[in-house]
């Protein structure tokens, strides 16, 4: 399922970095008190930005995060922690927590085409290992084979499906939006960057990718991508994937954290806005 969390910009045209996961997994930890849920990914603050030399500048009074997880207690997990908050800073940001709400679910096939809302990491890495830099360029099989191989371990450690089921997940495939690919290149443009990744008292760089894609899967796995993001390091923010066509998104539900009732709707779930 996913929610989308909706805050008030105390100080408009304040700036936050240009990739703030870290900052963001940071929030989520002291949410949870240290615990950060495994079936968790989320995106990057939405909003009316201006790119500057310092990084994002927010200029609208509502503020938007978007977080996903097959898990409804993992949600809720997070979610009264954030409105127990009065405030979250994320770089300059003054954030004060205002609702959420869920987005109804789309029905999933085999065949379907997604954009990235944070960076997609194909090779986990660790502490002191280049490899985790290196790039592999996205239309190659081999990238698409990290990401499988990627799959199929998350798969198998949720414990939601059977060892016959992930058998039958053989039929995987992402294959990067050729015209965007070529358009980035010819301008010399980025699609793949090094990002810092922070786990734990320790730091080090990885590669992540933007780009949009077709990817080939069992309508169950696409599934499962939807809810608790694509590749590696998703806890902290990167892989989080959405479906191209938009549609959907124009349908929210109420969204009602355990153990609450819908007589508290401003706790509950938001009101319709639309972040500038």
């Amino acid at each position: 399922m996913r929610v989308r969390v909706i805050f008030t910009l105390v100080n408009k045209g304040a700036v936050a970095p240009f990739h703030h996961q870290n900052i963001l997994s940071e929030v989520i930890i002291k949410a949870t008190v240290g615990v950060l849920p495994q079936s968790l990914c989320y995106s990057c603050l939405k909003g009316q930005t201006k790119v500057t030399s310092l990084g994002l500048s927010y200029f609208s009074t509502k503020v938007s995060l978007v977080m996903s997880s097959s898990e409804k207690a993992d949600l809720d997990l997070v979610l009264n922690g954030i409105f127990a908050q009065k405030q979250i800073e994320v770089g300059q940001l003054i954030l004060i927590p205002d609702s959420v709400s869920m987005e109804e679910p789309p029905k999933h096939e085999d065949q379907a085409r997604y954009v990235c809302l944070s960076p997609l990491v194909a090779i986990q890495g660790t502490a002191g290992d280049a490899e985790a830099k290196r790039f592999i360029s996205p239309d190659t099989d081999a990238f698409s084979d990290l990401l499988y191989e990627s799959t199929m371990i998350r798969l198998e450690d949720s414990g939601r499906f059977s060892a016959e089921q992930i058998a039958s997940f053989y039929k995987f495939q992402v294959l990067p939006d050729p015209n965007y690919l070529g358009k980035m290149r010819r301008e010399e443009k980025k699609f793949a960057r090094i990002y810092q990744l922070n786990a734990g008292q320790i730091s080090y760089e990885i590669r992540g990718y933007t780009f949009p894609f077709t990817l080939y899967a069992h309508p169950l796995v696409q599934e499962f991508l939807f809810d608790n993001g694509l590749g590696e390091h998703c806890t902290q923010g990167f892989g989080m994937i959405d479906l191209a066509e938009q549609q959907f998104h124009n349908r929210m539900v109420p969204y009602y954290l355990e153990g609450q009732k819908p007589t508290t709707p401003e706790r509950t779930f938001a009101r319709r806005e639309k972040v500038a």
